[in-house]
């Protein structure tokens, strides 16, 4: 695993408004990060665990290789002007009957023999010009992609990180009342039978008891939490993961304050989900017009025929009867065409034109689909971010008085 990297402040220039620099304070120098604390655990803190996710998920590097994909498509489209180039030797035998061009049938013998190179090229001029605009706008979307691939797969691993946080905190408060637990029952017994009933420590027990049961149940949370952060992370499996920092941990995204129409202005502008679509949508738009064009662009075709499989088209080439190969000398012989194709009395291009015309509005759908998303997700955050704000005030206070009431009781 890397070292721990230093935390980078963003400058606000890097940060669109009303987003706010996170406020992030690094604990106390932590545990490296390979190194596995003497609980069992691996110690790893929240800015190592967000540096890996452009490392090691899979899912970040499957949406890589989509790109690089993309961009091998969009390199094969700009060379679709380009000819292959036939490289060979050519063998002709012929033994018997044959048929000249006046229709005389009779008999022969000869052969030949060319070595060679020739053009081998059918191009649609429609698809040479278009394609690589359609194609350059897929690659767009799918950067676009692999953006929010890694956006939600950093979203995912904090999440993960910080139910792993909570679960570990749930661990630390199940044995601290599981210890006082066992000193109630203890004082209880120390009562028993003078002072208090039987049946009250027989209430104690069990209290002890429910509160073991939830020991092995946070236990059992932390466990899970820390597995799926392994996965997340690729980490070694099995091995329950520890955060470095204070439980207590705050970081600060944005400001609580910030309203709702400023957040959905943001999102719809930054988020990569957007971008993705409606790179989508011009690629639909260049392919529509790129069936609308095509009954008046040519399909050219160069070939070459200088060997009796059209392929090669010159070399050094001779021949004679029977296998007598001689008279070699050079011979060059090519074919070019330029051909307007109506598909099915264009009726066929007509429909091209319609099935075109039918993604590009399932496109335009789709982006509404996705703005809608956005903002539902947007107004899901910010009522979790203003609640929670509030429910952590709350809960200080609770904490405060629940420690003091402990406390007073025992």
């Amino acid at each position: 695993m890397p070292p721990t990297p230093a935390a980078k402040t963003p400058t606000q220039a890097e940060i669109p408004s009303p987003v706010q620099s996170a406020k992030y304070e690094e604990p106390a120098p932590p545990l490296p990060p390979t190194k596995t604390v003497a609980s069992g655990t691996l110690a790893i803190n929240l800015p190592t665990a967000l540096a890996l996710t452009n490392a090691n998920p899979l899912d970040v590097q499957i949406a890589q290789e989509r790109v690089r994909f993309a961009a091998a498509q969009l390199d094969r489209a700009n060379a679709l002007w380009l000819p292959n180039v036939n490289v060979g030797v050519d063998y002709f035998r012929h033994d018997g009957q044959i048929q000249d061009i006046v229709g005389n049938v009779f008999g022969t013998s000869r052969s030949s023999l060319l070595l060679g190179a020739g053009p081998q090229a059918v191009v649609s001029v429609t698809d040479a010009v278009y394609a690589p605009l359609a194609a350059r706008q897929v690659l767009r979307g799918v950067q676009a992609n692999a953006q929010a691939v890694r956006n939600d797969t950093m979203l995912a691993v904090a999440v993960t990180y910080f139910e792993v946080q909570q679960a570990r905190g749930d661990v630390a408060g199940a044995l601290e009342t599981l210890r006082r637990a066992d000193d109630l029952v203890a004082r209880t017994e120390k009562l028993a039978p003078d002072l208090t009933p039987d049946v009250e420590v027989n209430r104690a027990k069990a209290e002890a008891a429910r509160r073991r049961q939830a020991v092995e149940s946070a236990y059992e949370r932390w466990q899970v939490a820390s597995a799926e952060l392994a996965r997340l992370l690729r980490l070694a499996a099995g091995t329950p993961i520890e955060p470095c920092e204070d439980p207590s941990l705050v970081v600060t995204l944005l400001d609580p304050e910030t309203s709702l129409d400023d957040l959905l202005a943001t999102g719809l502008t930054h988020r990569p989900e957007l971008a993705s679509q409606q790179a989508k949508i011009q690629a639909a738009l260049v392919r529509v017009k790129q069936e609308q064009r095509r009954p008046y662009y040519p399909t050219v075709a160069a070939r070459g025929v200088g060997s009796n499989v059209p392929g090669l088209a010159g070399g050094y080439f001779g021949g004679g009867v029977n296998d007598d190969v001689q008279n070699f000398g050079a011979r060059f012989s090519v074919d070019l065409q330029a051909v307007w194709e109506f598909q099915n009395l264009g009726l066929g291009n007509l429909a091209a034109v319609r099935e075109r015309e039918s993604d590009r509005r399932r496109v335009l759908l789709e982006l509404l689909r996705a703005q809608d998303q956005v903002k539902a997700e947007i107004v899901q955050a910010h009522a979790q971010a203003t609640r929670a704000a509030k429910r952590l005030k709350a809960a200080e206070d609770g904490l405060t008085n629940a420690t003091a009431t402990a406390e007073k009781c025992l």
